[in-house]
């Protein structure tokens, strides 16, 4: 079968000819028909990302969309060295879902990763209530704009969103936008001060994107401001390429921050499945759309190296 192959450690997947899967046990046979790259697709093919196989060669992606017995379904957690982005692949029949008929299939592809992110820190690890405060951080990319939607469609009071780019922000339709600028030798300090009266109202959630100092900063202005209400800080990337902090103690000491992540591991498989299934129902309904950059299997060298955003969408039949 043809395939995004992953020759070596750390090497980008070239196209060729890769063994097919055979159905064994619980593990079926899917025909895949598209497949989203995503950051954690690239890392985990690259041996980059703490949950990634250690088997190569390997067939790269994480999860996509295809065909079993008929019928269209969603999937995730491939069996190594199966991946995604091939014309078949092995899946644990228990980690799929069929997919509702008011979303196609590029659409599933590109929606289910970033949508979880924020459905399955909401709800699994935040236990977030309608009502309540939700700061987004990072929210001009694909999983945060997402998640501002996802937040007022869960009944959050109010949104509130930060990034780079003030100009986007405004663009996203959330209660208030706070930019900051990291390169700047105040910005740690300007932008905790520019969060006070956020932090004095009071924030219920953080779902950060970002991590590094801007996550330093939502920390530092919640210990500073905050009038002890409770915040939920969960960690869900580090887009900033910023994977390490220096986190007074004072910081915990002197709130009521609770610090925890979000994503595969943290999150059982049986509840990233059903957030997974619940963000599909929702853009099902409610026609929820993505921009997407979609290029064949084929050209599997070409999308790589594309831009993130839009959502870049391979192909496969």
């Amino acid at each position: 079968m043809k395939a995004a192959i992953i020759k070596e450690k750390g090497m980008n997947p070239v196209y060729g000819t890769f063994q097919e899967p055979k159905t064994n046990g619980n593990n079926i046979v899917v025909d895949v028909t598209a497949s989203a790259l995503s950051n954690l697709t690239k890392m985990r093919a690259m041996g980059k990302h703490y949950s990634a196989s250690p088997v190569y060669p390997n067939c790269a992606g994480t999860d996509g969309v295809g065909v079993v017995d008929g019928k269209r379904v969603y999937f995730l957690a491939t069996n190594a060295p199966f991946g995604t982005l091939a014309e078949k692949t092995l899946i644990n029949k228990d980690l799929m879902i069929s997919l509702p008929d008011g979303i196609d299939d590029v659409t599933a592809a590109a929606i289910a990763n970033p949508g979880m992110s924020s459905w399955a820190a909401l709800v699994d690890r935040a236990h977030f209530k309608a009502g309540q405060t939700v700061l987004i951080n990072g929210a001009t990319g694909t999983a945060g704009s997402l998640a501002v939607k996802i937040a007022y469609h869960l009944g959050a009071k109010k949104v509130i969103v930060t990034g780079r780019n003030i100009d986007k922000l405004n663009k996203l339709g959330a209660d208030s936008a706070i930019n900051f600028d990291m390169t700047d030798d105040n910005g740690i300090g300007n932008f905790t001060e520019a969060l006070a009266d956020e932090c004095l109202n009071g924030i219920d959630v953080v779902l950060d994107y970002l991590w590094g100092d801007s996550a330093l900063s939502i920390m530092t202005a919640i210990a500073k401001f905050s009038k002890n209400n409770g915040t939920k800080f969960i960690s869900i990337g580090a887009a900033l390429k910023q994977s390490d902090i220096s986190l007074p103690s004072s910081v915990l000491r002197s709130s009521k921050i609770e610090i925890m992540g979000s994503g595969v591991k943290s999150v059982d498989m049986s509840q990233l499945i059903s957030a997974i299934d619940e963000v599909f129902k929702w853009a099902a309904e409610n026609g929820i759309n993505m921009d997407t950059n979609n290029f064949d299997l084929s050209k599997i060298e070409e999308a790589w190296k594309a831009p993130l955003s839009p959502r870049v969408v391979v192909k496969v039949s």
